[in-house]
């Protein structure tokens, strides 16, 4: 109980020296002009990338997520892909100016940010807000999830070292080096954060929104993707969605994860889905697996988020080809009573064969309704009348013939590159966006009068 209580006062201690420091050093800034931050943006990308490996290495060894080469890819996605998009854009001072009808918007940060780390991606995740907060002018303080107190710490840690080195103020980033849930609160609540970004589990989320401050979060990603009679090329569909949900062993909330093919493809597909990696479960093999994956309450195991499909069948009692990307259930039933059919960080997939379109609509919106209103889905098909019912799902961004991952966070499309989605008010998050410094400002309109404002007591014609 002691050494409880003397975590919890060392925390506490922890988030008061942070934030005010942070305070103190986005006070130092005021005035900053955006070449400046692009100064601190580059520097701080360029050591980002550098360390991509040593990160990457750092967050599998301690939390035991995921896959090292992969979150290689994810550190240096942020790093590269999204800050050169970043620093392509203006964001601190005039935005834009309309000269007809005289406005000028002009961009201010906010203050101080509470970022909420997530131990399936904590690195990725710490590089890339600290990026988009020095970016829009702001400081940011981390909040790490204890199992991933040590790499977020060094993440942090590189961003704010290189930040210094290129003329930024001491304190600009930093994060809690003892972390425990009295402690995010409590950064959460400060009176010096003006913002919360929030990426983790339903309840850190909901801890987020109940802070009282504004906040973004993101919701659930329970995915589905639709394999329709006209895809362009039923093999090139299964790679990308087993390619997609197993990346990083199935971490990321945007991958895939029930597939909805119809009846008129769904041997071609399936068979190609099965030679590139899929090993179809049969019911006892999925019985065993729900109780790997599953507790009583019917929440995640940790110890089964982020592991292979061989390992999680090795977990299940039964043994895969060692070639085995994604384990795959047969299913005809979504819902809270079908396990299998919601959201899994691992490489999982459900599958349903459906008649037509209209069946395929109607099962991914029960999949969406399954705690994954807001997020994303994913759509295989070349026909526009039969893709343009599916705009009309509840999902913040519907990607066409590309894996749900890379379309969903903005590389494989054009929707803005983040690392960061937002899942709308379908899972009470403020923002539908693909988050990006431009939400993480304050923006102001200087007018000018264009119209008398006597005239304001005429009677207008409509």
């Amino acid at each position: 109980m002691t050494a409880s209580w003397d975590a919890d006062l060392a925390g506490l201690a922890d988030v008061r020296a942070k934030a005010r420091a942070a305070r103190e050093a986005f006070v130092a800034m005021e005035g900053v002009d955006q070449e400046t931050l692009d100064r601190y943006v580059r520097a701080m990308a360029l050591a980002g990338t550098k360390a991509a490996e040593e990160l990457a290495r750092l967050a599998v060894d301690e939390t035991g997520y995921g896959v090292h080469e992969h979150k290689i890819y994810k550190n240096r996605y942020n790093t590269g892909f999204v800050a050169k998009w970043m620093l392509a854009r203006r964001v601190i001072g005039v935005l834009w100016v309309d000269d007809a009808a005289r406005v000028t918007a002009v961009g201010s940060p906010m203050g101080v940010i509470a970022g909420i780390i997530p131990v399936t991606n904590p690195t990725s995740t710490t590089l890339f807000k600290s990026l988009a907060a020095v970016k829009s002018g702001n400081a940011i303080v981390h909040a790490p999830h204890p199992r991933a107190a040590r790499c977020t710490l060094r993440a942090a840690q590189i961003m704010a070292e290189a930040a210094v080195d290129a003329g930024a103020p001491e304190g600009l980033i930093s994060c809690l080096e003892n972390p425990t849930l009295p402690a995010t609160q409590e950064l959460m609540r400060r009176p010096e954060i003006a913002l919360v970004m929030a990426t983790g589990g339903p309840g850190m989320v909901r801890a987020a929104y109940s802070s009282g401050k504004p906040t973004i979060a993101v919701g659930a990603g329970n995915v589905p993707a639709y394999v329709g009679a006209s895809v362009p090329d039923a093999a090139e569909a299964a790679e990308m969605i087993i390619t997609s949900k197993s990346f990083d062993n199935g971490t990321a909330c945007v991958a895939e994860q029930s597939v909805i093919v119809v009846e008129a493809v769904a041997d071609a597909f399936l068979a190609a889905f099965e030679a590139r990696g899929a090993h179809f479960m049969d019911k006892a093999q999925q019985d065993a697996l729900v109780k790997v994956l599953f507790d009583d309450r019917g929440a995640l195991r940790p110890e089964a988020v982020g592991q292979t499909a061989v390992r999680l069948a090795e977990l299940s009692g039964f043994t895969v080809a060692a070639s085995t990307r994604v384990l795959a259930a047969e299913l005809d039933k979504v819902g809270a009573d079908t396990p299998l059919s919601r959201e899994i960080l691992g490489p999982v997939l459900s599958v349903y064969r459906v008649r037509d379109a209209a069946a395929g609509w109607k099962r991914c919106r029960e999949v969406l309704a399954l705690d994954g209103e807001g997020h994303t889905a994913a759509i295989h098909a070349a026909d526009p009348e039969e893709i343009a019912p599916f705009g009309a799902l509840p999902a913040g961004r519907i990607v066409i013939n590309t894996p749900a991952l890379f379309g969903g966070m903005g590389f494989s499309t054009e929707v803005d590159p983040s690392f960061q989605l937002g899942t709308g008010t379908w899972s009470g998050s403020i923002c539908s966006d693909n988050v990006t410094p431009l939400h993480l400002i304050n923006i102001k309109r200087i007018a000018h009068e264009v119209r008398p404002w006597r005239t304001v007591y005429d009677p207008v014609e409509l």
